[in-house]
């Protein structure tokens, strides 16, 4: 990429945009997520009673959680227990927003949390998880993934079509997404591999949990299909430990039961029924797996000690190999409208990086007033999440948020008009860790991902943002751009936001290597913690205890495909 130039003027029109990005991440709640409401098999956790007992415990209801409890479900009986609450029930768009930003509800969808590496983040909390809160992209992992996992191929494809039938939409394509489909092809990012599910070197549509009225479907909606009397969820239940116990001729631990609270500190506990089959189940995500193996004395006994826990089982694995695919994005403000769309389109280059794009002309979020229009609200990847935005994170309080928020509503709304064209890389191969901050369940862990430490991964980005450039240029995409603004600007604008807490290196000539570190983001693809191998064996059954298995993407030690939902959902079936 050439020397990054000088500030342009689109500087503020570019600032503008950036506070409001990916709206539709809040999107409306379907009509099946609806329905979970008057399933008589989910409950309020304070309803539970202070002791029970199951064939299945399940921790954690979200994108792998859900479909596993819905099969488990078939011939057993299961509990779910679920941190979080319903995707959005009985709330406002604009409430829900709100709580979530100010990260005091236990209502709210999702935690923000920051990195030790400085990058802000966040963890979902809400039935279905992390498929109520992104952006909606549908894709499946490699043929090479599956082979290299081990994975019987029949039962994946099998279990990705289950998923399917209840989840995914062919999306329609918008012109600001055909042109970024068209420029990838124009600039090498070739075959045109049209519309599909399957990960293939090229440019593709791929699929979306978005239906046709661009209502998003969750990992929630799998519940649907669960037999209701082999079923019991429970919503806002926060299990602090699993229990374990010395068996007569069984060599290790046995785990027998977990103890969870409900919103009013009362602690319930629930056992597993005899029965050599019955198991305790985590799939409470890359940081909630291995926190709460921890938090029940499983992991590295040093750090256990240091926090007064009492030791299960010395397992110095657990919560190292954490990852997160970084991303980094380029707004490019348009002379033109742009419909509001998510990630429907992505090349996935030879080198190892992924081109996605996201737009809108007012990045906003459908409200009811007697008639459809879109209010200028702000999704997960806006700067009150800490994403794309002006605010630094630091000065995110709730009050500088909502000032921030009733700034942009007076914005212009031609300030609002464009797209981020984002990258992501495979893999990557850096990583790092997990660690207890405290013996709270309820608190975020430690989490240090060693962004581009290693150099293959700052290699990867350089080939991506260097793509994003040709992309620009291309003849494909002219329409969408202005025509006096140079490449130089464009991405000099995008690396003066304060997206991260990294230190910044404002200068007149910028590297594609700075601009990957200055402005590096996550896309929440993280995954690690509790490796296949090292954790747990081929069937998720973690080392030195029994009754005890581990089912998410903290099993992945790299990520699958270019967006890790289709497989995390499939893994749970």
């Amino acid at each position: 990429m050439a020397a990054l130039g000088r500030a342009s003027s689109s500087a503020p029109v570019l600032a503008a945009a950036a506070a409001v990005l990916l709206s539709l991440c809040l999107a409306a709640l379907s009509e099946e997520q609806e329905q979970l409401e008057n399933l008589r098999f989910v409950r309020h956790a304070q309803d539970a009673p202070l002791v029970s007992s199951y064939n299945y415990i399940v921790i954690g209801g979200g994108t792998a959680g859900c479909p596993l409890a819905a099969t488990l479900s078939e011939h057993s009986r299961v509990l779910l227990l679920e941190r979080g609450g319903l995707p959005y029930a009985n709330m406002s768009s604009e409430q829900h927003f709100t709580d979530a930003l100010a990260d005091t509800s236990p209502a709210s969808p999702a935690q923000r949390f920051i990195s030790e590496d400085g990058v802000v983040n966040a963890r979902a909390r809400v039935l279905g998880g992390g498929s109520c809160l992104n952006a909606g992209f549908y894709t499946r992992a490699s043929n090479e993934y599956v082979r290299a996992a081990g994975w019987d191929a029949r039962l994946v494809n099998s279990s990705y079509r289950w998923v399917e039938r209840s989840l995914v939409f062919r999306p329609d394509v918008p012109p600001w997404q055909a042109a970024l489909r068209d420029a990838l092809l124009e600039v090498g990012v070739t075959p045109d591999n049209g519309f599909t599910f399957d990960h293939v070197t090229g440019t593709k549509i791929g699929g979306t949990i978005f239906d046709n009225s661009g209502q998003r479907h969750t990992a929630a909606d799998f519940l649907r299909h669960a037999r209701p009397r082999g079923l019991t969820v429970l919503l806002y239940a926060t299990v602090s430990r699993i229990l374990f116990k010395s068996q007569d001729g069984v060599p290790y631990p046995v785990a027998y039961g977990v103890v969870f609270s409900d919103p009013l500190g009362v602690q319930h506990r629930v056992y597993l029924r005899d029965g050599d089959k019955n198991e305790v189940i985590v799939s409470a995500g890359t940081l909630g797996s291995p926190q709460l193996l921890m938090l029940s004395g499983v992991g590295p006994q040093a750090h256990l000690e240091a926090h007064g826990i009492e030791v299960i089982v010395d397992q110095p694995m657990v919560g190292q190999g954490v990852a997160d695919n970084p991303m980094n994005s380029v707004f490019i403000p348009s002379p033109v409208p742009v419909e509001l769309s998510l990630v429907q389109v992505v090349g996935i280059t030879r080198s190892g990086s992924f081109i996605e794009g996201v737009s809108g002309s007012e990045f906003g979020m459908p409200v009811s007033d007697g008639a459809l229009r879109w209010a200028r609200s702000f999704g997960m990847l806006s700067p009150q999440t800490g994403q794309l935005g002006t605010l630094p994170p630091k000065q995110r309080t709730p009050e500088a948020l909502q000032r921030a928020a009733e700034a942009m509503m007076r914005l212009d709304r031609r300030a609002f008009r464009g797209g981020f064209i984002l990258e992501k890389i495979l893999g990557p191969v850096s990583s790092g860790h997990v660690e207890l901050r405290t013996t709270d369940p309820r608190a975020n862990p430690s989490v240090t991902f060693n962004y581009f430490r290693e150099a293959e991964d700052l290699e990867r980005c350089v080939h991506g943002i260097e793509t994003i450039e040709r992309v620009i240029q291309s003849r494909a995409f002219s329409n969408f751009t202005y025509a006096n603004a140079s490449v130089e600007s464009i991405f000099t604008d995008s690396a003066n936001f304060p997206v991260n807490l990294l230190p910044r290196h404002v200068n007149d000539s910028r590297s594609p290597e700075q601009y990957c570190m200055d402005t590096v983001m996550t896309i929440w693809h993280y995954h690690g913690g509790c490796h296949v191998g090292a954790v747990v064996d081929d069937d998720y059954r973690v080392f030195g205890v029994q009754g005890l298995r581990v089912i998410d993407s903290s099993t992945f030690k790299y990520s699958p495909g270019t967006n890790p939902q289709a497989t995390v959902m499939m893994l749970g079936r």
